[in-house]
């Protein structure tokens, strides 16, 4: 906590700490936080009465509230209509064909009761939008229908769906209208008129997503530089000394690769791109802030901030500034950083204080993570009080002259308290409002403000396709229940309750973190998941990478791991291990496991079943849960090697052992569940009865290269939980990996007669093992030939037990979209399951409406690729397995090319001495030109009509090797039609609204779930 308190750090020392602060404890640094501002009684009492007077006023004011106000008052996120709301406006304006825009009002009108509205508000606005919701585009006094369904049925079928169409279009358009300031800049200055009279200013948000092209990043280029000359030209026409309108940029929109992965090109290329626009803006007197955005890039903004800052161009100028987010845990580290920044170069630097508008992403980003927590605060009174502590920095004499405070805010009771914090300070500062919203309140704020103050008014200016993601951002903050903003025209909620100080609140807590969203490892109903890794974090990355460093030149030995120890030998094949980007390096030798060695393994598997069988589960469950444990203290050099070894990038690798430390944990609780308690049945009086489960001999677990760690782990541990011995297979390929693993498995107790490890070619070992008539099961994952082939084997041994195969293969995973979808994020998508995550995407199927925009996007997304060394963090696409598969593939390839089927290739420089191949998006005709075994960064794109659906899902089904599919569409009639037919073993389904994504089906080792776990056992029925 001394980076609070303690003044003496430097800059760089400033910045470690602010680092670390990303998932400091939120119950002790909220009640540091406290120490930091006045609670006393006085001062509170102070502070309550004057909101409670503020909001009195604001009531009973002679005008209602702003247009988006009533919007959200009206239609409220905690009904069904406010989120269908939310659904319409940010989807239906970019459906580019008729067909799936009428499918689309039909899916989100007709389960709505918008009835249910109609005249509840004096808003023009809400009554118009409700209105043009009910479909008729015109008043209508008298309905003789007692259910909108039939009311709706009713007009679609008498004035045809072309009407309802536009007037539903139209009615969105005036929702939108209300949340931007003007189609372009221009107009905006123009609307902006009759407030500069009434003395606000205003800063223009050039509305734009994050840049995923180069073309995206030089349109938004041009849009900025237009804007700060319109801008600048008209604040010569502005009188009344009200401070000159300023521009707030989005870094990421001026660089598709805006990461923490890509700090050096950033550093080179958007400080110099924002240099200039800096330039500019100063040359013409145009103030530039730099928006917040999420969490994971708030260092790297500070960093090219710093750059920018300290070149000849800004200084003393005081003209560029920053927003500080208070809902994160580390705002005040931030500010401390930049007062550290100005005092060192004497230029003032504009500080923008908001509460933050990413909470739900952060919050659930963590949670996929498994952090040990969150970088934002959980309970809101806590940001309250964060915003507070800044506010009170922020007017301190250690920020006078370094820092200008600007506050953004639309609570009451926070703009009582900065009025009050101010009174005793003397100091100057601004406040700011969003467009649109808080008219009415700081209409009455600026007469009760020290004299000088300002209010400027934050304001989007862009079409209506760029006003979407602003706009379900701005509902999701100011549309929750617990916004202020919500609260403050609502006539159920009394001004007593919302002018209550966050303290008071927070004293009624025991602990100051929200109950209801437990830590991220805690997340799945109370079991510890895997830790995470952050690697946008600099002290999660650094600490990281300098203990991977410490594995990169090691050599590991690798051979077979028997019961018998003494039968362990080198006297088998020895193969040199090749470095997966550079076939002239070696990381180890692996011996392959003799014939002898083979049998031998079976014999010592068979034997001790008996006794591992009896071994109580406590017992194995204990071994289990330490091997979860040691995979996780070693997880440093587990990536080491699958980086090394199977050229898995670093965040792939954490996935990866991630993944097998839940398989771990989660089948500990199964087996709890369903091993450790007998199910009593039913019998007759006097005679007991009951059910338990118990192993059912020796298996033979055979996993893929792709997972070398979760899948390899995850077999094994599922049929040793349940009492069987084990004899592992690993792909050959990945060796040295499963043979740390087991090594691990050994140290946490489990008998070495138990599980084996058996190293080799797939050929050599499988034949021996199916055709041993004591392996009573083999759970498989690979490709459907070998399944088919292990199948055969069983069948063909003569007086043997019914064997268990479980088996998941496949892996020619498609995805639909269709024209609701937000493009951008499938685009991200996309190339994130295609490229980054083991080749897992092989088919997209595109609506074919939004083929070419989306193909556009794409390969500008594919071009800013790196193809490269998998152990650095900036590359994108590591090596496939070996030289064979990438020769492999790059026949295929050349042969799409031949046929004229290339759409785009990433380019790289291939060195030729690794397994290196560039990423590309070919044309796809049919199932049939896909050869199975070509398994790499190959996507292939095909198109669809939007009415042949179900000929799409039936040539899908009809391939028969879906693993897992996906969905990207806000249609949900349209998605759970797809979901109910599609024959796959996992549904990934993503609506766009705000990034989540909802799982359906699940099967197979990978799946975790209680039916593999369940493939195990015999049923065991016990009468007395």
């Amino acid at each position: 906590m001394s980076i609070i308190l303690n003044k003496k750090y430097n800059l760089n020392e400033l910045m470690q700490k602010l680092s670390e602060h990303y998932i400091i404890s939120e119950n002790e640094y909220v009640k540091k936080l406290i120490s930091m501002i006045d609670i006393s009684h006085k001062n509170i009492n102070i502070i309550n009465a004057k909101t409670y007077e503020l909001i009195c006023n604001v009531r009973n004011t002679h005008y209602a509230s702003d247009a988006i106000d009533e919007l959200l008052q009206e239609y409220k996120l905690d009904t069904y209509e406010g989120i269908q709301l939310m659904c319409i406006a940010e989807a239906l304006l970019r459906i580019p064909d008729n067909a799936t825009a009428d499918a689309f009002i039909k899916d989100k009108l007709c389960v709505a009761d918008w009835k249910s509205h109609l005249g509840n508000s004096k808003s023009w606005l809400v009554n118009a939008a409700t209105w043009g919701l009910f479909i008729t585009g015109r008043v209508v006094y008298k309905f003789k229908y007692d259910h909108p369904i039939t009311f709706i049925i009713s007009i679609v079928n008498k004035i045809g769906e072309y009407l309802v169409r536009k007037a539903m279009k139209q009615a969105i358009k005036i929702i939108g209208w209300q949340f931007v300031q003007g189609r372009d800049i221009n107009e905006a200055l123009n609307r902006s008129q009759s407030l500069f009279k009434k003395g606000y200013t205003y800063s223009y948000d050039m509305l734009g997503e994050a840049a995923l092209t180069i073309n995206d990043a030089e349109r938004y280029f041009n849009n900025y530089v237009c804007a700060i000359r319109s801008v600048g030209k008209y604040s010569k026409l502005i009188y009344n000394n009200i401070p000159d309108p300023s521009i707030s940029i989005k870094l990421s929109a001026l660089h598709p690769r805006y990461n923490f992965a890509n700090r050096n090109r950033v550093i080179v290329e958007l400080v110099a791109t924002f240099i200039e626009i800096v330039k500019i803006a100063r040359e013409h007197n145009v103030s530039i802030t730099i928006d917040a955005e999420e969490a994971d890039r708030l260092e790297l903004s500070l960093e090219v901030f710093y750059e920018v800052y300290i070149s000849e161009i800004c200084k003393y100028w005081g003209g560029l500034g920053i927003v500080v987010q208070a809902y994160s845990k580390r705002a005040l580290p931030t500010l401390h950083w930049l007062t550290q920044l100005s005092n060192l170069y004497d230029t003032p630097i504009p500080v923008r204080l908001v509460k933050g508008a990413y909470w739900d992403a952060e919050i659930k980003y963590s949670q996929q993570l498994g952090l040990e927590g969150y970088p934002v605060f959980t309970i809101k009174a806590c940001t309250d009080i964060s915003y507070i502590a800044c506010v009170t920095y922020m007017l301190s004499k250690n920020t006078l002259g370094k820092i200008f405070p600007q506050f953004a805010t639309h609570n009451a009771h926070t703009i009582s308290t900065i009025i009050n914090i101010a009174e005793y300070s003397n100091r100057t500062f601004e406040f700011q409002r969003l467009h649109g919203m808080g008219e009415a309140l700081y209409d009455i704020v600026l007469t009760k403000s020290p004299v000088g103050t300002y209010c400027r008014i934050y304001a989007p200016v862009g079409t209506n396709k760029d006003l979407l993601p602003y706009l379900v951002r701005r509902l999701l903050e100011n549309g929750a229940n617990s916004s202020f903003v919500h609260q403050l025209f609502d006539p159920n909620v009394s001004v007593e309750s919302i002018s209550v100080h966050p303290f008071e609140i927070l004293k009624k807590k025991k602990q100051y973190t929200n109950e209801n969203i437990p830590i991220p490892q805690l997340n799945y109903n109370g079991r510890i998941t895997a830790h995470g890794i952050n690697t946008n974090i600099s002290s999660q990355y650094n600490a990281l990478i300098i203990q991977i460093n410490h594995f990169i030149y090691k050599q590991w030995e690798a051979m077979p791991l028997l019961g018998n120890k003494n039968k362990i030998n080198k006297d088998a094949r020895m193969v040199m291990v090749r470095n997966s980007l550079d076939y002239y390096k070696f990381i180890g030798k692996v011996y392959f496991s003799s014939k002898e060695q083979i049998i031998n393994a079976i014999d010592i598997a068979y034997n001790a079943f008996p006794r591992w069988n009896r071994t109580s589960v406590k017992e194995r469950i204990n071994i289990i849960e330490r091997f979860a444990d040691a995979l996780e203290a070693n997880m440093p050099e587990l990536i080491a090697i699958c980086a090394l070894e199977a050229g898995k990038h670093i965040v792939d690798g954490i996935a990866d052992i991630r993944e097998a430390i839940d398989f771990c944990r989660y089948y500990a609780i199964i087996a709890r569940e369903l091993l450790i308690n007998k199910t009593p049945l039913p019998g007759p009086t006097g005679e007991i009865n009951f059910l338990s489960l118990e192993g059912k001999g020796v298996f033979a677990t055979i996993s893929p290269c792709n997972f070398p760690v979760a899948i390899f782990c995850g077999q094994i541990v599922a049929a040793a939980l349940t009492g069987n011995t084990v004899i592992a297979k690993p792909a050959e390929q990945t060796s040295i990996i499963a043979y740390r693993s087991i090594q691990l498995l050994y140290e946490s107790g489990m008998p070495r007669d138990v599980v084996q490890l058996l190293l080799g070619d797939g050929y050599s070992i499988g034949k021996l093992l199916t055709s041993d008539t004591r392996i009573i099961g083999i759970a498989f994952t690979g490709s459907n030939e070998n399944a088919n082939l292990i199948n055969s084997a069983i069948a063909l041994r003569n007086n043997a037990h019914l064997t268990t195969i479980i088996a998941e293969t496949g892996g020619i995973n498609a995805m639909i979209v269709d024209s609701t979808a937000l493009l951008e994020k499938v685009v991200i998508d996309v190339i994130e399951s295609a490229f980054r995550s083991c080749s897992s995407l092989r088919i997209l199927y595109l609506q074919e409406e939004i083929y070419t925009k989306i193909i556009t996007l794409i390969k500008g997304a594919m071009h800013e690729l790196i193809v490269g060394d998998p152990t650095q963090i900036n590359t994108d696409v590591g090596p496939v397995i070996n030289i064979n598969v990438r020769d492999n593939l790059l026949k295929y390839i050349e042969n799409r090319k031949i046929k004229g089927e290339l759409i785009f290739e990433t380019p790289f420089i291939d060195n030729k001495r690794s397994a290196l191949i560039a990423p590309v998006a070919i044309i796809f005709k049919g199932l049939t030109s896909i050869k199975l075994d070509n398994f790499g960064p190959i996507l292939h794109i095909a198109t669809f009509k939007y009415n042949d659906i179900d000929s799409l899902i039936s040539s899908i089904n009809e391939n028969g090797y879906g693993i897992t599919f996906g969905i990207h569409s806000r249609n949900e009639k349209l998605t759970q039609y797809i979901v109910d037919r599609i024959q796959v073993g996992n549904i990934y389904v993503n609506r766009n609204l705000i990034g989540a994504f909802g799982v359906r089906k699940s099967s197979g080792p990978k799946a975790g779930g209680h039916n593999y776990l369940l493939r195990f056992v015999n049923e065991k029925k016990y009468s007395n």
